[in-house]
Parts: structure tokens; C-alpha cells; sequence
């Protein structure tokens, strides 16, 4: 049985087996194959059924292949899946998920038989894409438990799902259907009843442009594509998009309905009408097939993209269904295309602004977005990677940065500065907990692009004490402060980590804890090299250090780096240990302030193929700094990891991982 917070599963049926359910019931299969979940997948049609194994089995296959799992796991997998067309084989489901044809009646007729089936306490969800879910749960007598979770393509990768609850959803279900997705390695996002939802429109405007652009002969549809892919850093242009995802016929009639329900903008242009009534594919580029645009049309198309991307991103946010973070995040992840409120910051707001205008000039049925003259007058969006919540006397800070495994850079750091400092002379809050989001990372490390973008020593230095200024402000923080370690914590994740009052982690991670920056040529610069020694020991911290090595979640109790590991919810448990130590039921051992150590020679370490340069630089700031107080060792640190920049091993180190990824060796000269 799989329980996440408030939701137990033993038992989750799909139904229909055509574009998407079978997408989801492998995410499905994936996430409970070892807990023996039973799954339905369930159809009126045998020859669909046929299909869907077919197309799971071979997904799966794949998968075993690529090395994503073993060949016991896909037999898991494939044990828990039944296929049918009885309708009663969903009974004692506790989660029903809809995925059938976009018809409100054909959805309508099915909630019905399953109502019949199902008792007071399932869940039931529709993954439509467009439909309000008073719509489609019109003839349901229990609306409480009933809401749409609209998945991207594919559904079994693409992590964000749409939560749309209606007027009678249980706001209460709603918060757990969000803890649950995060549990099972999605990225859920709460949007209000609104047709289309909040991503689709935005997609779906993008191919309206395009079209448009078409009909206009401003280039083929080849080119159109590029400029697209150019203008937006879209994975695939939005008619490639299109002919994937089998997208004409449900983008014609959902822009058709948005011309109706949202704004009469929206309207499906004449040549969609006619791919989908004709069945045809637009004609788009083979894969690794070059499509040149002359300077002028790219840049007629690429300011044509622009300004409308913006426009329907903020006409989105001027309805008001979603939060800014939200639609910035999910865009970026379920359309693979750049987060436009940050987008529009890096352009700068005044020209985003102009590109928003222009094109609601040349579309004069598009309102100019109100939120825009706002945002202009403040000097661009405020966009946050982190999330706040309160539980009762205690903050807490969630790291939510989900397609970069929660990196941090420095506005992230200062955003969970800021939000420490909101609450400091706040009486009602006695202490605070941070986290990450998802089930996989606490935090990944620090953004290597910001790393990469270091030239100088003098450089190295400054982000090493910028780093560390919000690390040492955790640390002396007036109230306690838990981290709760809700996956792995490397290089910056650690180290901020370390700074924290007390840490705990989930049970049983093989990895929990790397400093791996030897690796990528260069030391810890947020306090690796001080803290650690002060925590473990210098002898243990040395070998941690210089070898790279992952600590696992066991080992980390057994030498003192976490306070424990939690078997139950851990921020339940990271909370109650906030609690325990700002009353003092329970005592937290901190770091030392004062010099820890007299030792001479290090100890010898085998590090391999790893840097020997900046190992000497690494040992010098262990040594060196273990004799010295905490803050004349975070001084020398900062001035060490300025050494590195001076290194051929450092620019060799972010090479190779920015070319080849983190597994590979880099082919480091010792200088």
C-alpha cells in the first residue's frame, strides 16, 4: 500500500487506453511496482487494449535497455498492470483517473458507471484538457472528491500535472493530491476552473501564431518552426509539436472554445481546420535536418513569437487561475520552453513590454494584459524558487526548483534569507525547517552555469563570500533552524545543510550527502571545507573532501552529519524536532566556533585520477583552517577556492561536466 500524508493506495484504475492513459498507468507501474499496487486499465474497445500493452511493454523494454531499471522491476511492472474490458474490475479502487475521448459526454457517462462501481471514499480525477470539472462531474451526486489532473505529453516523463479542483472540490483533497504527486515524482500545480486551464491556452496560442504566420506567407512551416524553437527555446517547434502529439483535431476545437469562453482572440485558424479535417501532418523538418532563415524573416517571426508568448503568459496570470511561480515553472517544464516571466526579466521588462504591446496593436481582439503595466512600473516580475508555509510556531522554506534538481544560485539563497528575516521578530514563529522539493534532491549542488561563469580569482572569491554571507546567516540565526534532507545534498545543498541547527533525512538513501567538487576541479567555497571537520572530524572530513565520495544516509547518523534518520514523513518529523529544540526538550550540538585541531602532515589519501593541484589547495584549506576560529577559515576557504580559478584542472573540470555529465572522468593535467 503506497500512503502519502492523507492518501492510501491499494488499489488505482485508468480508464481508456488511447493517446495518454497508457502513459499514465506506466508512471503508475513505475512508482508502485515494488509495493504491489494492483492497476486497471480499462476499455470498451479490445483492440485499444491491445495496443496499450503493447505500447507499455515496449516502453518498459526500453527502459530495461536504456539501464532505467532492472529486468525484475519490468516484470513488476508488467505484474501489477491488468487489462480489461469489464468495467467492474475497478471495484475498490481508491483513485480512478479518466482518460478518454475530449467529450463531455462520453466523460460524463463514464463517472456515472464508475460511481456505480466505487464507494464514498475514491478519489476520482479526469485527465481532461480542457474542460472544467463542474462540466465534466455535472451528474455526480459526491463533488467533493472529484477534480481534474490534466497531464502533458508524454505523461509517463513530462512531470507536471494540472490540479483543477471545482466549486465543491474538498480543499482538503486538493492539498493532499498535491503532497501525493510531489511524492511520486511530479510537479503538480494548483489551477482554478477555467477552460483550458493555464498551460494549454499558452501552447495552444503559440500554434494559433504560427498557423497565422503561415497563412500570412511569412515563411513554410520548416521555417516557422526554427524561428519558433529560436525566438521561445522551444524542444521542438509548435507544428513538430502538433504532428507528435497527434495535437490537430483537440487544438482546433480547443481554440475554438477558448474563442467562446476566454477571450476572441482565440480562433482556429482556416489551414488547422483543414489538416484536421483532411487527417494531414504539417510539413516540418526531419531530425537533424537545417533550416535556414534569412536575418529578416527571423526576425519578423522572432518578434512575433515573443510578444505573443508574453502576452498569453501574462493574459494567463491577468485572469487570475494560477500564481506566478506556478505558471513561470510549469510552462518551462511541460512545454520545454523558456520560463517566460524570467525570460521577459532577461530581455529586460521595457522591452518585453514593447514586444507585448506590438502585438496586441497587430492583434487588436488581444487585451493588453493589465499585470504588465504593473510589473513595468516595478521593474520587472518578482519570481520566487522557494515556497513558504506555516505549521503552527514553525516556518517552512521548501527549495523548489524541480528541472534543476533544486540548484541553488545566489537569488535563491537570498530568497530564503529574506524569508528568515521576514519572521525573525515574529514571536509566533519559534523556529524554522527547510526542505527541497520532490522526492529525489534536497539540493543538487549550485548552478554550475554560475560556476562556469567565473573568470578571475578576485571573482572566485567574491561568489565564494556571497555563498557563504546567507550560509553563515542560517547558522546564526536567532531561532533554530531543521533541515529536513528530503533526498541527496551535494556540494552547496550540503553545505548550506551544515549550517543548519540540526539535520535529518529519509531512512535508507544509499546517497544522501557528496562534496563533489574535486570532481569538477575545484573546493567547497559556501563552508565545506570548515564545517565539515567541525562536524565529523578532520580526518573523516579530509577523506570525504578529497576523494569526492557520497555518504549514504547510515553512515551519515553513524558519524554525526544528521541528527537522524526518519522512518515516517520526514517534515513531520523535521518540524517536531524544530519544536523540541526551540523549547530545549532536546539539545542540538552545534558547530564549533573556536580552532578544533593541531594536527600536522594529512593523512595519505588515494584520490585517483583526480587533480593533484587541487588537492594541495583542498588540504591547505582543511589543515590550515582546522586550526584557525570558523570564521578565519571561511576567509581562507573563499581565498582557496580563488586558487582554483587560477587552475587549468578547474577550466578542464567544468568542461568536461558541462559536455559529458557528472559520471564522466575528466582528463584533469595537474596544473
Amino acid at each position: 500500500m503506497n500512503t502519502s500524508k492523507k492518501i492510501s493506495i491499494s488499489k488505482l484504475s485508468v480508464i481508456g487506453a488511447g493517446q495518454i492513459g497508457p502513459d499514465i498507468l506506466l508512471h503508475f507501474a513505475k512508482t508502485f511496482a515494488k509495493q504491489n499496487i494492483q492497476l486497471i486499465l480499462v476499455d470498451v474497445a479490445e483492440a485499444a487494449l491491445q495496443n496499450a500493452q503493447k505500447k507499455i511493454e515496449k516502453k518498459i523494454a526500453k527502459g530495461v535497455e536504456a539501464g532505467a531499471f532492472k529486468p525484475e522491476m519490468a516484470d513488476a511492472m508488467k505484474k501489477i498492470i491488468k487489462y480489461t474490458l469489464n468495467y467492474p474490475d475497478i471495484t475498490g479502487s481508491e483513485l480512478v483517473i479518466e482518460a478518454a475521448t475530449e467529450d463531455e459526454n462520453i466523460k460524463d457517462k463514464i463517472f456515472r458507471s464508475v460511481e456505480s462501481l466505487t464507494d464514498e471514499k475514491c478519489i476520482y480525477l479526469s485527465n481532461s484538457s480542457h474542460m472544467q470539472p463542474e462540466v465534466i462531474f455535472r451528474n455526480i451526486k459526491n463533488k467533493s472528491r472529484c477534480l481534474v489532473a490534466h497531464y502533458f505529453f508524454p505523461a509517463e516523463i513530462n512531470p507536471v500535472v494540472e490540479l483543477v479542483p471545482g466549486k465543491d472540490t474538498n480543499p482538503a483533497l486538493l492539498t493532499n493530491l498535491l503532497s501525493f504527486y510531489e511524492a511520486i515524482g511530479k510537479v503538480p500545480i494548483k489551477v482554478k476552473s477555467s477552460y483550458g486551464y493555464a498551460i494549454d491556452p499558452i501552447f495552444e496560442g503559440i500554434c494559433q501564431i504560427a498557423t497565422i504566420c503561415f497563412e500570412k506567407g511569412w515563411g513554410t512551416e520548416k521555417e516557422i518552426d526554427a524561428a519558433a524553437v529560436k525566438a521561445l527555446g522551444l524542444g521542438v517547434g509548435p507544428f513538430t509539436a502538433l504532428n507528435l502529439t497527434g495535437g490537430n483535431p483537440i487544438t482546433a476545437h480547443g481554440l475554438d472554445e477558448m474563442n467562446k469562453q476566454l477571450m476572441p482572440w482565440f480562433k482556429t485558424p482556416k489551414s488547422l481546420h483543414e489538416k484536421t479535417q483532411k487527417k494531414e501532418a504539417w510539413n516540418t523538418a526531419q531530425r537533424g535536418e537545417k533550416v535556414e532563415l534569412s536575418a529578416e524573416k527571423e526576425e519578423k517571426l522572432v518578434k512575433e513569437f515573443r510578444g505573443g508568448f508574453f502576452a498569453l503568459a501574462t493574459y494567463i496570470l491577468d485572469i487570475g487561475i494560477v500564481d506566478i511561480n506556478d505558471l513561470n515553472m510549469a510552462c518551462e517544464m511541460s512545454l520545454v520552453i523558456k520560463a517566460p516571466f524570467t525570460f521577459m526579466n532577461k530581455l529586460g521588462i521595457n522591452v518585453s513590454y514593447d514586444l507585448v504591446k506590438a502585438f496586441c496593436t497587430t492583434h487588436p481582439s488581444f487585451p493588453f494584459p493589465k499585470v504588465l503595466d504593473k510589473a513595468k512600473t516595478e521593474g520587472g516580475w518578482k519570481i520566487k524558487d522557494i515556497v513558504t508555509a506555516k505549521r503552527e510556531d514553525v516556518l517552512l522554506i521548501t527549495i523548489r526548483r524541480p528541472k534543476v534538481l533544486n540548484a541553488l544560485n545566489l537569488d535563491v539563497l537570498g530568497q530564503i534569507k529574506a524569508a528568515m528575516e521576514e519572521v525573525k521578530n515574529d514571536n509566533s514563529i519559534k523556529s524554522v525547517v527547510i526542505t527541497g522539493f520532490g522526492t529525489k534532491a534536497f539540493v543538487s549542488g549550485a548552478d554550475i552555469n554560475m560556476l562556469a561563469s567565473l573568470k578571475t580569482p578576485e571573482e572566485g572569491i567574491n561568489n565564494s563570500k556571497n555563498f557563504q554571507t546567507v550560509v553563515d546567516y542560517v547558522e546564526n540565526y536567532s531561532k533554530p533552524v531543521v533541515c529536513a534532507m528530503n533526498g541527496f545534498a551535494f556540494g552547496g545543498g550540503n553545505e548550506l545543510a551544515m549550517a543548519c541547527t540540526a539535520r535529518i533525512c529519509k531512512k535508507g538513501l544509499p546517497v544522501l550527502v557528496c562534496q563533489p567538487e574535486v570532481n569538477l576541479g575545484f573546493i567547497p567555497g559556501a563552508g565545506g571545507t570548515q564545517r565539515l571537520p567541525r562536524i565529523v572530524g578532520v580526518e573523516k572530513a579530509a577523506e570525504i573532501l578529497r576523494t569526492g565520495r557520497s555518504v549514504s544516509a547510515k553512515e551519515a547518523a553513524e558519524i554525526g552529519l544528521v541528527y537522524k534518520e526518519a522512518e515516517g514523513n520526514l517534515v513531520d518529523e523535521a518540524v517536531k524536532l524544530a519544536k523540541q529544540i526551540a523549547s530545549g526538550e532536546v539539545k542540538a550540538k552545534t558547530v564549533p566556533k573556536e580552532p578544533i585541531s593541531k594536527n600536522g602532515d594529512p593523512k595519505q589519501v588515494e584520490i585517483g585520477h583526480l587533480s593533484k593541484k587541487i588537492d594541495e589547495i583542498l588540504v591547505k584549506a582543511i589543515y590550515e583552517g582546522s586550526r584557525m576560529s570558523l570564521k578565519e577559515g571561511l576567509d581562507l576557504e573563499s581565498r582557496m577556492f580563488g586558487e582554483c580559478m587560477k587552475t587549468q584542472d578547474m577550466k578542464i573540470g567544468l568542461e568536461n561536466f558541462k559536455t559529458n555529465g557528472p559520471k564522466a572522468k575528466a582528463n584533469f593535467i595537474h596544473k
